[in-house]
């Protein structure tokens, strides 16, 4: 049969594992005590009727001990889940210690109070960005930049080495007495040339194009109603008439355009139709365009 005075006495004066004496007091570091002290009325081994709160991944329960399971340890305590809501967990706390010692009823209520104030602020700590200092090694920092410099030789190392076997590779040093891969020389090779041409297109001058527009056809016909007709300040009277000379040159001109017009008439197959009479095709000769365009010069 259990008792609890032996029980105490034992572990006050003699030896327990869970007491951690310091300056200020004794401690008990058992996970089911409801105060953390080391006291008679808080110990969880000397006391066979016996409530606390655990905490399990966020979810509290509420544990509880009595002599009547003390025969049997592995069903010697049992909890009860208590609610998230605050005042209902109070409430659950009262029905299942109803007439329990008000000692442990209190204690247990004061602890549930603690444990919900700590979750509250692991939240906003979780949700709150804090800045995270992390520590150095000397010796690591010392090993790791003597890698960096190591690597950057090994680079450069690398980079004069492939410059020299791809000169010498141009220059058929070795004949065909070795073994490289082709594709990878081959890429190299044409990034050359697209280097080369492109250096090459940029000294170059850019070249002249010469469109045809439709402005300039509208100038050449609209320059064939003026004939031969050419502006001169000089060739006007003060009074505002054409001169002898400039009245004769225009009657020249115009005499010589239907002339040609008549000539290329004459030349041209005549077509004929049922209906309307005939169809005249006008087509140009060369000898006319080039007179053209020294009138439009």
């Amino acid at each position: 049969m259990q008792h609890d005075e032996v029980i105490w006495q034992v572990i006050r004066h003699n030896h327990c594992s869970f007491m951690a004496k310091i300056a200020t007091g004794n401690f008990c570091r058992n996970p089911y005590n409801v105060t953390g002290i080391c006291n008679r009325s808080s110990c969880p081994l000397a006391n066979s009727r016996y409530a606390t709160i655990r905490d399990h991944e966020g979810v509290f329960y509420l544990y509880m001990k009595t002599i009547e399971r003390a025969h049997k340890p592995n069903e010697l305590w049992e909890r009860v889940k208590l609610p998230r809501n605050y005042e209902k967990a109070l409430e659950t706390i009262d029905k299942n210690l109803q007439y329990w010692p008000k000692f442990l009823v209190h204690k247990n209520k004061q602890r549930l109070t603690k444990m919900t104030q700590y979750r509250i602020r692991m939240r906003k700590l979780v949700l709150k960005t804090r800045e995270k200092i992390m520590t150095m090694p000397r010796k690591q920092q010392k090993r790791e930049s003597r890698r960096e410099e190591k690597a950057e030789k090994a680079a450069v190392l690398d980079k004069s080495i492939e410059k020299e076997l791809l000169e010498r590779l141009k220059r058929g040093v070795y004949g065909d007495i070795y073994n490289y891969p082709i594709e990878a020389y081959d890429n190299i090779l044409n990034m050359e040339e697209m280097q080369v041409a492109d250096e090459e297109e940029e000294e170059k001058e850019p070249e002249i194009e010469y469109v045809e527009g439709y402005d300039e056809l509208q100038e050449e016909e609209d320059m064939e109603d003026f004939g031969g007709f050419v502006e001169d300040d000089s060739l006007i009277d003060e009074e505002g008439d054409m001169s002898e000379d400039d009245e004769e040159m225009d009657k020249l001109g115009k005499a010589s355009i239907k002339r040609k017009r008549k000539e290329n008439l004459e030349d041209v197959p005549r077509s004929t139709s049922k209906r309307k009479g005939r169809v005249l095709i006008e087509v140009e000769h060369d000898d006319d365009i080039s007179e053209r365009q020294k009138i439009t010069h």
